[in-house]
């Protein structure tokens, strides 16, 4: 029997000395909100996805809201939406005052079930929001051959949502920076894309988040870039930074706005890591690599993270053990911990959340969701796992399926 030799995290930041001089720099420049180092935070991250614009702000959440209040989306609306999600991507539509709509996933799947999504979408159905979970990019042919089949039943309350003339594509890509697919990067695919960069995600300004948008949308990029603006600094038509030149105080609100700005301090953490990125790209996907070479064999499934046409940010190893259910899973991750490795779950169905029991959801409507999340364990993925660690994880992983 085994006995702990080690420790392994789950997802702890990978920090260098450059993270650390960067803010350093930042500190003693004497700014430290949102200013010069955010700017150059959106024109970096802008490049590395081939656009011509990025806006960051202080969450992918705050990302996603924006977004949908930005596009007019409110009371009366619908919004599509996976029940096999963190809360935040069902969350933002209902802070927006429109109705949440979610989907199961199809058999043996994280994506939504895409028949069922063809079928959700009504007169009142505005905007979709896939959900790129571990940092796999969806089918987004499937949801755009469907968007557009649909197109009859569209029906825009305001001019940028007839400016599209079809229900919009807005991704929850918080796991998947750096992801492609079809020769496409995560950022060029959906109508609007929404990063996370949190303590936990594969790039991390502790805090914070960024969203982008196709260059077809038909849309002036600087238009667009402002309304985020005005709606993440309470409407005001001028940032802090203008209104610190010289002489230059007076400003107007011309809305009223929300306060979800990224600071420079946190922009400074970014730009340090996107220099490292591809970098630690490549890390994970030898993880992922080793961790697939030892467990697959066993008959753990995991998620397939690349493949002929496309090609993941590897921010989860999801695995799922068959015909175990929640108690014997609790208890193979209750051997890990013993054994001193931190697991994980995604997700836990949005229905089975008592704030969604309220909303009228209901697990039993969601089968294969459920089904997913029963058997699912999420192993340590992260840049700092030497191969020792992902050689002890796996070694740990076969002791605790022998609890079972």
């Amino acid at each position: 029997m085994l006995e702990q030799k080690k420790y392994v995290s789950f997802s702890p930041p990978d920090i260098s000395a450059a993270e650390i001089e960067a803010v350093v720099e930042t500190m003693q420049s004497g700014w430290i909100t949102t200013g010069s180092k955010t700017k150059e935070l959106e024109r970096k991250l802008a490049e590395f996805l081939d656009l011509n614009r990025t806006v960051c702000l202080n969450s992918a959440t705050a990302c996603m809201e924006l977004t949908l209040r930005i596009l007019g989306i409110g009371p009366g609306d619908e919004v599509i939406t996976s029940a096999y999600t963190y809360t935040a991507s069902a969350s933002v539509i209902h802070h927006v005052g429109a109705k949440i709509v979610l989907v199961d996933t199809a058999p043996d799947s994280y994506e939504m079930d895409y028949e069922q999504l063809a079928n959700a979408i009504s007169e009142k159905t505005k905007v979709i929001i896939p959900v790129d979970i571990a940092g796999k990019m969806c089918d987004y042919d499937a949801i755009y051959e469907i968007v557009h089949d649909k197109r009859e039943l569209f029906m825009p309350r305001n001019e940028i949502q007839a400016a599209f003339n079809r229900v919009i594509v807005m991704a929850d890509a918080a796991h998947a920076l750096g992801a492609q697919s079809n020769g496409k990067k995560c950022g060029q695919v959906a109508d609007f894309s929404c990063f996370s960069f949190h303590a936990v995600k594969n790039l991390t300004t502790a805090e914070g988040g960024a969203v982008a948008w196709r260059k077809d949308l038909g849309f002036e990029d600087d238009w667009l870039y402002n309304q985020f603006m005005l709606y993440s600094l309470h409407g005001q038509s001028k940032d802090a930074l203008s209104k610190m030149q010289s002489g230059a105080w007076e400003y107007d609100i011309l809305c009223l706005g929300y306060k979800c700005n990224l600071p420079d301090i946190l922009a400074a953490v970014g730009l340090a890591q996107l220099k490292r990125y591809n970098a630690l790209l490549e890390k994970r996907k030898e993880i992922i690599k080793a961790y697939d070479e030892a467990l697959l064999p066993l008959g753990i499934q995991s998620l397939q993270h690349f493949g002929e046409n496309y090609s993941s940010s590897g921010h989860l190893y999801l695995t799922r053990i068959p015909d175990i259910d929640e108690v014997q899973r609790s208890q193979i991750i209750a051997k890990m911990a013993e054994l001193g490795v931190a697991c994980n779950v995604h997700y836990k169905p949005l229905p089975m959340f008592e704030a969604y029991k309220q909303l009228g959801f209901d697990i039993k409507d969601f089968p294969n969701a459920f089904n997913m999340y029963k058997n699912e364990i999420s192993l340590p993925l992260h840049t700092l796992l030497s191969q020792e660690d992902v050689a002890y994880v796996c070694e740990c992983y076969k002791e605790a399926l022998n609890t079972i």
